[in-house]
């Protein structure tokens, strides 16, 4: 899986190592940018707007690996590479969602390896990320009320049952849901309910009693 818009950041002290591994991973047709510590580095990745991985030395002159891997929060996949790693450092950034643990000298072969998988998960994230957010988009169509009777609809409610819960007439459920329907994009409960489920929507317990 090679795209030029697949993004690979490179955090390492050492500017010759900086340099060689740029060169590496920007020759399988990635784009890279390269950085000497992790301020310089988390100053940039705010702006990042794609899918991107992060190939991470563990020894840095500010923040070490480790440190920035909790900063980032789990928000990129990290390769980390080391020339001094031991096992519980290996085990707490695997813990922490490290992606692979490569020890210096890293074989080219190893880190393209590691590169790749590292890009497959920031796509799946990317994916899921950008249909959560156009559901978002969709969401924030609807008025109050539509988002009443969206969150009771889905639940399972017939048009009459949420006509009593919201104290209205059946008639005006059904405009209400048509718009829902139509607002959400989609065409038919089944798909309505699912969307729902992406983002945890769901009607107030005391709805129900």
């Amino acid at each position: 899986m090679t795209d030029s818009r697949l993004q690979v950041f490179v955090v390492d002290d050492d500017e010759s190592v900086c340099r060689a591994l740029g060169r590496l991973i920007k020759s399988a047709g990635y784009c890279v940018e390269t950085f000497g510590s992790a301020s310089a580095f988390l100053d940039r990745v705010q702006a990042y707007t794609c899918p991107a991985c992060v190939v991470l030395d563990i020894q840095l002159p500010d923040l070490n690996g480790l440190e920035l891997q909790r900063e980032l929060d789990a928000t990129l996949p990290i390769v980390f590479i080391t020339g001094h790693g031991d096992i519980s450092m290996t085990v707490d950034a695997m813990k922490a969602g490290a992606t692979d643990f490569l020890p210096k000298p890293v074989r080219d072969t190893d880190l393209l390896r590691a590169v790749e998988q590292a890009l497959e998960r920031a796509v799946q994230a990317y994916t899921i990320q950008c249909e959560l957010d156009a559901i978002h988009c969709r969401l924030g169509r609807l008025t109050p009320r539509e988002r009443e009777v969206m969150a009771l609809v889905v639940t399972g409610r017939l048009n009459k049952q949420v006509a009593g819960d919201l104290g209205t007439v059946e008639k005006t459920i059904k405009a209400h849901r048509a718009r829902v329907m139509a607002k959400m994009e989609v065409t038919s409960l089944a798909q309505l309910v699912r969307v729902a489920d992406r983002i945890g929507l769901g009607a107030p317990a005391d709805m129900h009693s």
